[in-house]
């Protein structure tokens, strides 16, 4: 069945990359003024755009407010590992991919995403199994952000680790055990940051991939942050050790996205 992707941001966001979006369903009535940069676009891309009944729509997104319009997708494409590390590795600043051990929650996914892509990362790992899936949810929820980050999907998410750490990447875990806090940590280096589970956090096989694990000094009583708020504060603190925002880590190493 082909997914759906829901949101003004989302779908504004996967035309502009041109992700197999094949129709624009529009709820009727809907004030065509916000939409106009999705009109336009599907236009110049010979999108099909539809004006369906607001009730039609529901039918379709029964679980997330659609804001009137719903895209279409073909399918969505997943990366091949090789390829995203190739990529990687080929960027004249150090490399920065992000590794998930069995995030279940399609919310903490898509803002994972969301931080991932804003911080600049090159990609982004998901176990094949148990784990949430790019879905609406994920593409809602990441606000456009799956339309430029590439993610790879692998069956053995501790042997990837394994595999990447002899490719010279250092292998970084988020870990609130650690005695090492990530303001303590060189960061100028290629690099895979891997985060864990909501309620148990890095698994023991992860762990013993990990060359090191990091944590944020908390200051307060609770314990835990959310995996999307908790990576934003990391990936904070590698872009600033890195010496630049990574917009312009970007531009000034003529660096283009994944495509």
């Amino acid at each position: 069945m082909p997914q759906i992707i829901s949101g003004l941001n989302a779908i504004k966001e996967n035309l502009r990359q041109g992700k197999g979006i094949v129709e624009i369903l529009i709820a009727k009535g809907k004030k065509i003024e916000r939409l106009r940069e999705i009109l336009d676009i599907a236009t110049q891309r010979k999108i099909p755009v539809r004006f369906k009944d607001r009730l039609y729509l529901d039918k379709i997104s029964p679980d997330f407010p659609h804001q009137g319009v719903i895209a279409i997708l073909s399918r969505y494409s997943y990366h091949h590992l090789d390829d995203l590390v190739e990529y990687t590795i080929a960027n004249k600043s150090n490399g920065l991919l992000i590794a998930t051990d069995h995030i279940t929650d399609t919310g903490n996914l898509g803002s994972l995403i969301r931080t991932a892509e804003f911080f600049g990362a090159q990609g982004l790992i998901l176990p094949k199994d148990r784990s949430a899936s790019i879905t609406d949810a994920v593409h809602k929820r990441s606000a456009g952000g799956s339309a430029y980050l590439p993610v790879a999907k692998v069956v053995n998410l501790a042997r990837t680790l394994k595999q990447l750490a002899e490719k010279n990447f250092w292998i970084v875990g988020a870990s609130g055990e650690s005695s090492t806090n990530i303001y303590e940590f060189d960061w100028n280096r290629d690099l895979v940051l891997v985060v864990g589970n909501e309620g148990k956090g890095l698994s023991r096989v992860v762990k013993e991939q990990c060359h090191h694990l990091v944590s944020i000094p908390r200051l307060g009583y609770l314990t835990s942050l959310n995996v999307s708020v908790a990576a934003g504060i990391i990936l904070s603190e590698i872009v600033r050790q890195r010496g630049s925002s990574p917009r312009n880590l970007l531009e000034k190493n003529n660096i283009k996205k994944f495509d």
